[in-house]
């Protein structure tokens, strides 16, 4: 069928040197490790580890970054294989494209512009919120509430939301160099902060505190809230706050705080050495933030009882609940400057996967265009920043927060599959970085995605199948008929037949 036309690897990196669609190769193992922590770091560690804690996991929560961790490893063995043997951009999409068919990678393409579009409007959001608290905190500043709103609407948009999206993407529309020197500084600055934490953390550690280390399913502390019903749930499957039900809840929420190792793929046609170096970028910066995210959760939940953890900002007050203040204030400081790279790498990932799209007409080619001057799809690139800024200023999002979640595993279920498919259909290949356990460990990984996506509410699962619906009518109705392969098909050797009538 030609829905399930495939684009052959050799189709795929031919691709990358067409004139004026040519991406500059400027990125290296450094690069992209300081990529993966910077969009690593962020929500996840300054805010997510209270409410975990606090609403389903107690100082189990450790344990649940662990089981998220793993799921992620599971996933980045998958991407590092693909990486390593189809570096172009578009990660997911592209290494869908080159083993499942047309129609899968259109579908995971579609997913992954919900994904990160909606993870920048969401962080776009907290971060005006953290940025006028600073400022009250710091300088006294009160910042007018019709500036920002943590639950914006067309009538009281949040324009710190959008400003601070539209100056990122005039960042990247600079060159992906500059973009990845920018963050550097920033990634410094947030690992100095969680250094802080850690070190300063530990004198205020009571034992005492992490016990019950997992709390009893069905018991609530006085700062939690019932947890949104899950799809296992939703079946009839009994889960309840705590136990080991709340730890497998808490990972699938605390998986938000892993989103980014991936993006790191989107960057392989920016690399100099793809092949060595974004497996390395993806390892790196993948296991760099489990550990840090596992030392902090037990530093916070050993700091402050699980039972009395803030939601809101679970680091920094829990420094102030112990009387150090000035900890607080640079937590604070580090939160605010951690959460402009997440929002800035996502982005970056968002443009990669559109431009690849484009430049293989599944949507329109004039957005593939290559800035002759930065190496830099500026048109795509701005295009998807006014988008974001528009979505971040103008509409309730938290609601939708769990799609981020649901879609990156979507992702991961079929970049795990594609591994088995392209081994089997292209054994000839040259990989650079072969995952081990294969068809094994790939299997595992696609089941331990799928039964984490159960732990998210089963309102997801519908509006995932609501989006890709409408994403599908896009695709019949422009990408079928303009796509790069539209009149011809392409085995799996990548041998072409032109359509005969």
């Amino acid at each position: 069928m030609g829905i399930f036309r495939t684009k052959s690897v050799e189709d795929a990196i031919a691709s990358t040197d067409e004139p004026g669609h040519r991406l500059r190769k400027t990125l290296g193992a450094w690069d992209l490790t300081v990529f993966g922590v910077g969009v690593i770091i962020g929500t996840g560690i300054f805010v997510l580890t209270g409410e975990a804690a606090g609403t389903r996991a107690g100082p189990a929560v450790a344990v649940s970054f662990v089981v998220a961790g793993v799921v992620c490893a599971l996933a980045a063995l998958c991407y590092a294989e693909f990486a390593s043997t189809v570096p172009v951009a578009g990660s997911a999409y592209t290494f869908s494209y080159a083993s499942l068919g047309e129609v899968v990678a259109w579908i995971i393409g579609w997913d992954l512009v919900l994904e990160l579009a909606l993870g920048a409007s969401t962080v776009a959001v907290g971060w005006s919120s953290y940025a006028a608290d600073l400022l009250d905190q710091t300088l006294g500043l009160d910042v007018p509430g019709w500036l920002y709103s943590t639950t914006p609407s067309p009538t009281h948009p949040n324009l710190i939301a959008a400003a601070v999206i539209l100056v990122l993407t005039a960042v990247l529309c600079v060159g992906t160099k500059t973009s990845a020197r920018v963050n550097a500084v920033v990634v410094v600055v947030k690992l100095l902060v969680v250094a802080i934490v850690i070190v300063a953390g530990l004198f205020f550690v009571k034992v005492s505190n992490w016990s019950p280390f997992l709390p009893p399913t069905g018991s609530r502390g006085a700062s939690s809230t019932p947890a949104d019903p899950s799809l296992w749930q939703d079946l009839g499957v009994p889960l309840g706050t705590f136990g080991i039900g709340g730890v497998l809840t808490a990972a699938a929420l605390v998986f938000f705080a892993f989103i980014g190792f991936d993006i790191v793929a989107t960057a392989a046609e920016e690399t100099k050495e793809p092949q060595r170096d974004v497996p390395r970028g993806i390892f790196g910066s993948l296991a760099i933030c489990t550990v840090l995210y596992v030392v902090v959760s037990l530093v916070v939940t050993g700091m402050v009882k699980y039972d009395r953890i803030s939601v809101e900002a679970p680091l920094a007050n829990a420094f102030r609940a112990v009387g150090a203040d000035v900890v607080a204030t640079l937590i604070s400081v580090g939160t605010v400057a951690g959460l402009l790279t997440v929002m800035m790498i996502l982005m970056l990932g968002q443009n990669r996967v559109l431009f690849a799209m484009a430049r293989d007409r599944l949507i329109p080619s004039w957005f593939s265009a290559v800035s002759g001057r930065t190496g830099v799809p500026t048109r795509i690139t701005a295009v998807t920043g006014v988008v974001v800024a528009v979505v971040a200023a103008v509409t309730p999002i938290s609601e939708l927060a769990e799609m981020v979640n649901i879609g990156t595993l979507f992702a991961f279920v079929l970049v795990s599959v594609g591994v088995v498919v392209l081994r089997r259909t292209r054994p000839d290949l040259p990989r650079a970085f072969r995952m081990p356990g294969v068809p094994v460990l790939p299997v595992v990984s696609a089941v331990a995605a799928l039964v984490l996506m159960g732990f998210l509410p089963g309102i997801s699962w519908v509006r995932l199948g609501i989006w890709m619906a409408i994403g599908l009518v896009v695709y019949s109705a422009y990408g079928y008929r303009h796509s790069r392969l539209a009149g011809r098909t392409t085995d799996v050797r990548g041998e072409r037949a032109e359509h005969r009538d």
